[in-house]
């Protein structure tokens, strides 16, 4: 197994979910256990020598990742949600996808002062997501490591939106 066996596990589906976005399915690389197996092995290795405490991780899909990655590097799990998901007090943030607007929310305790996270996410797009995640988390009173993910799509220069951020990833597009 190698990362182009992953990158072969991702499928583009044009004009989802809007007309002009080409959307990265993963569905496929759930479906080999092996090659699932793997990328959460390679994106512990992209992470395990960064100091940090918690995992902070947008739903749904960035949960498929940061669970087994907390898990194997004993972190703790911290959850970002879409409004309304979250029983207890949260912070909250709007902010702008490649395709409109969204919301996001974080337990008021979920990350401590002065506690030094990491974000994991499947797919880093424009960075939008990721900027507003970390705006959350600074207003928590928290640090940002770094971000990495399994996917970025450098066309769309997430980077520039990073700039002040250590961003790793597996695949390229």
């Amino acid at each position: 197994m190698n990362i182009e066996n992953i990158k072969e596990k991702i499928r583009d589906i044009p004009d989802f979910p809007e007309k002009g976005v080409i959307f990265k399915d993963i569905t496929p690389l759930l479906k080999d256990p092996k090659a699932f197996k793997f990328s959460i092995e390679m994106l512990s290795e992209l992470v395990k020598n960064w100091d940090f405490s918690g995992i902070v991780s947008p739903e749904s899909r960035g949960f498929i990742f940061a669970s087994p990655l907390a898990f194997k590097l004993e972190k703790e799990l911290i959850p970002v949600r879409k409004p309304g998901k979250l029983p207890y007090d949260t912070y909250s943030i709007s902010y702008e996808l490649e395709y409109g607007n969204s919301i996001l929310e974080m337990h008021i305790d979920a990350v401590q002062k002065d506690q030094k996270v990491i974000i994991i996410d499947d797919v880093l797009a424009t960075g939008g997501t990721t900027k507003a995640i970390k705006e959350l988390i600074e207003k928590a009173g928290g640090e940002v490591v770094g971000v990495a993910c399994l996917a970025e799509l450098t066309y769309l220069k997430p980077r520039d939106t990073l700039k002040d951020l250590k961003v790793s990833s597996l695949i390229e597009y």
